[in-house]
């Protein structure tokens, strides 16, 4: 499969972690949310500029599968990519590695809704975000 991914390096703060020096399980869902935003950054939308061009992302479901813990200090890089991009709908794949060894960390995958807030609904995703995240979808139709 090809894949194109966005790389976000963050490093743990200690307020982020337990009294083991270990990062609390809430704020992984903290990282993946930068990550997206800094995806779309990379994209070429800022949040300002992606919410006046008609996205509002809006998480609607995440799943998170532990592998091992990050610490205090350590720096982490989050890789995103979409899965999957509906009519008002997508879902980013999130893998959280250690920079130091390339270690898995974390996986996750997130459904985002594009959320009209006036109308407090959904609404389709603007064709232009659509086609540029669209050059990141994995190829499914190439064998590895």
């Amino acid at each position: 499969m090809s894949l194109q991914t966005y790389q976000c390096r963050i490093r743990v703060r200690y307020h982020e972690t337990d009294q083991q020096g270990i990062v609390y399980h809430a704020r992984y869902l903290e990282y993946l949310d930068i990550a997206m935003t800094e995806y779309f950054r990379h994209l070429g939308w800022d949040y300002k500029r992606l919410n006046d061009e008609g996205c509002d992302p809006s998480l609607v479901q995440t799943t998170l599968k532990f592998r091992r813990p990050a610490t205090f200090d350590e720096e982490i890089l989050v890789l995103v990519w979409p899965l999957r991009i509906g009519d008002s709908s997508y879902t980013l794949c999130f893998e959280i590695r250690s920079a130091f060894d390339n270690g898995e960390l974390v996986i996750a995958e997130t459904i985002y809704v594009n959320f009209d807030a006036k109308a407090k609904r959904s609404r389709p995703i603007p064709a232009s975000v659509r086609e540029r995240m669209s050059m990141d979808l994995p190829d499914l139709t190439t064998n590895s």
